[in-house]
């Protein structure tokens, strides 16, 4: 049922002429989402007030409750089609009075780690799209048949919202920095294996895919107290975006996981001096793929010792800071900062060797990240002690990935097993630091036991990538054409 209410929904966006992508759709799916998700929080909260005696105070005031202006009853507990605004009506209350009465929460908030604040976090952040308010009382309609009363309605939202932001990854060029593979996080996250009590960090936390597996992961722990849950709602994931859509899909992400009041924080993470970073500022466990490819201005890459202007280099100078002593991380990059020549690549694969113990890396093949077009490394380490040797496995799932064919589970067990002991094996090896060139530090290693050599692209792999970037690009106008001459016929 859920996933016909979402199909419903995406039907009426595609006609509506305010919402023309992918994003569009998870973007407004995601602020209805969350004001139903709240009122049926309220619901809840109250009734246990009721039950223990106390009075619940209200988030929201009456007028901007869900059930008052999107979903008012009938005595027979339907909405009340004579009561709900519609048309130019429900729009103009969303647009002029809903929308600036949420934003104002940010000011009215006691503190960041409150739900009140990330209302208003997430009313500043975006606008509705929904140009036609007659569409938008459908789409109403059909989020209100959505329930989030049991833990099992929970779990299938959170599924169908994760399937909705991995079309919204693979909707486009730009749509991939939304979406991390979940089998890849699954997997690093049970080689770095969190425990509870420890903190979880990421960066640039994108739709939240590595904390809301963290979660799963960590709350599938044997003998949970009531303390431990307490500890993983509010003492546990913690992380940064500086994508306004990306912070709002990946707060919605959390809350349907079942966290409450996620501590993501809506900043651009490089713009922090490092050198600011203290003791009580740092975590146990880092993980996280940081946009790559990106450039980021000079006063950006001021606040780094190693100066570059791509944004990936500078994430994992941020991660290595703010990681404690003894603390773990697994972290993606472009396969080609294993072999740059340039000073920046150089002097970070130095640091990384001498500051922290880089045991781990897994090569993963082409086609990993759908629409992306970049060949990337997972990259396992330690902070607090030296690099002796690195582990090195090639991931071969023996078949081209793509959008019908991709990463799963499976591919990736014979890695996780073979790592626990850093075995030897047609795909695995190791390298003693000793024979890395100290002037290059150059980690490009060719597979001793017949793989590919993981080194920069031929100029034939970069033309084949510019070609099919073309070809999505195609893909793309095409379809926005077929809306245009859609909303034409339908005009």
């Amino acid at each position: 049922m859920f996933e016909q209410t979402f199909k419903n929904i995406d039907d009426i966006l595609y006609k509506d002429a305010g919402c023309t992508s992918e994003l569009d759709y998870s973007e407004q799916t995601s602020w209805l989402l969350f004001l139903k998700y709240l009122d049926s929080l309220e619901h809840e909260k109250a009734d246990v007030a009721a039950l223990e005696g106390r009075k619940y105070t209200h988030i929201l005031e009456a007028p901007y409750r869900w059930s008052s202006w999107a979903a008012p009853r009938d005595g027979s507990g339907k909405i009340d089609h004579h009561q709900a605004l519609t048309g130019d009506d429900l729009r103009d209350f969303v647009n002029q009075k809903l929308f600036p009465y949420l934003h104002g929460f940010k000011q009215r908030a006691t503190g960041p780690g409150t739900i009140e604040y990330k209302i208003g976090e997430i009313f500043g952040e975006i606008k509705n799209k929904i140009s036609s308010g007659y569409n938008l009382r459908d789409i109403i309609d059909h989020i209100d048949e959505l329930k989030f009363g049991s833990q099992k309605e929970k779990h299938e939202l959170s599924h169908l919202y994760e399937a909705k932001i991995k079309n919204m990854g693979n909707a486009g060029r730009n749509g991939g920095e939304y979406y991390t593979p979940r089998p890849l996080i699954r997997a690093i996250i049970q080689v770095v294996n969190p425990k509870i009590g420890e903190s979880i960090y990421d960066a640039a936390c994108g739709s939240a895919g590595f904390l809301c597996e963290s979660f799963d992961f960590l709350k599938s722990s044997a003998n949970l107290t009531t303390k431990d849950l307490t500890t993983l709602q509010s003492r546990t994931f913690y992380g940064k975006e500086k994508k306004s859509l990306a912070y709002v899909i990946g707060v919605m992400n959390m809350i349907l996981h079942g966290i409450e009041a996620p501590n993501i924080v809506h900043t651009n993470t490089l713009a922090e001096n490092l050198s600011d970073i203290q003791e009580k500022d740092r975590f146990d466990v880092v993980l996280a793929n940081p946009p790559f490819g990106g450039k980021e201005r000079k006063e950006v890459q001021q606040n780094f010792p190693i100066r570059t202007g791509e944004t990936a280099f500078l994430f994992l100078q941020h991660f290595i800071k703010i990681l404690r002593a003894g603390g773990r991380a697994g972290v993606v990059i472009k396969n080609t900062f294993l072999s740059n020549t340039d000073n920046a690549s150089v002097s970070l694969r130095q640091k990384l060797l001498e500051e922290c113990n880089l045991h781990t890396v897994l090569d993963c093949p082409g086609g990993t990240f759908i629409g992306a077009g970049v060949k990337t490394v997972v990259l396992f380490f330690e902070k607090g002690t030296k690099t002796r040797k690195v582990w090195f496995y090639q991931l071969d799932p023996g078949r081209n990935m793509g959008k019908t064919n991709p990463l799963n589970d499976a591919d990736l067990a014979d890695f996780i097993e073979q790592q626990r002991t850093f075995a030897d094996s047609a795909k695995s090896w190791s390298v003693d630091v000793a024979d890395i060139d100290p002037k290059t530090f150059d980690l490009s290693v060719k597979n001793p036991n017949g793989g590919e050599e993981i080194t920069h692209r031929s100029p034939q792999e970069i033309m084949d990538e510019i070609t099919a970037l073309d070809a999505e690009s195609a893909e793309v106008l095409g379809n926005i054409k077929q809306l245009l001459n859609t909303d034409h016929t339908h005009a």
